[in-house]
């Protein structure tokens, strides 16, 4: 790697680094091209150096957000057995993520897609997260004979679209009026999907 190509990595590292910490802690709305540069220490002119608009910088930052979460799932999943167990742990930990990070949920599911440079991409990325995550875990109960590939392609939607309703309703307060409230009703949807 040329001195260059290191510099250009170190400096959009920092804008990165900067948006996620808005959309983190703020959200979208917070985030502007003057508030990326003064979080990372720069003018907003020198943003466009590296980044043609904040869509494509927002985009990155997606990938960073799930690159955090599939580091928090995983570490979480390998603690109990692959399966039934691992998807419960996988979808359990993904929930956490977004209660811990109500601003990078709002990113995902509640956004405009047009706010996010390659949108299309970025939807399906976020669409088969979890699917992905839990891969191996839909293959073993496969192979098992334990439930069909129709069975299992229903179980999968369900948990995907469980999730994130159930994710919606508590972060915008509609529903369960306490974390000890989600997690009951998180446990429930979970017992009802991942029934055998």
């Amino acid at each position: 790697m040329t001195r260059n190509e290191i510099q250009e990595k170190r400096m959009r590292g920092y804008f990165i680094q900067a948006a996620s910490e808005i959309l983190r802690s703020e959200g979208m709305r917070a985030l502007s091209v003057r508030n990326i540069a003064d979080r990372a220490g720069y003018s907003y002119a020198t943003l466009y150096n590296y980044f043609k608009d904040v869509r494509e910088l927002i985009f990155e930052c997606v990938k960073v957000f799930m690159d955090e979460a599939r580091t928090m799932i995983e570490t979480e999943r390998s603690k109990v057995a692959p399966g039934l167990p691992g998807i419960r742990r996988a979808a359990e930990t993904y929930a956490m993520f977004f209660v811990q990070y109500p601003g990078v949920f709002n990113i995902f599911f509640t956004e405009k897609p047009n706010e996010i440079a390659g949108a299309q991409p970025t939807l399906a990325l976020i669409y088969s997260f979890l699917d992905e995550i839990c891969a191996s875990d839909w293959k073993q109960i496969e192979e098992s004979g334990s439930l069909p590939k129709a069975v299992i392609s229903s179980k999968k939607d369900s948990l995907r679209f469980s999730l994130a309703g159930i994710l919606l309703l508590y972060l915008n307060r509609r529903m369960a009026p306490d974390y000890s409230a989600f997690k009951k009703m998180l446990n429930k949807e979970l017992d009802n999907i991942l029934s055998m």
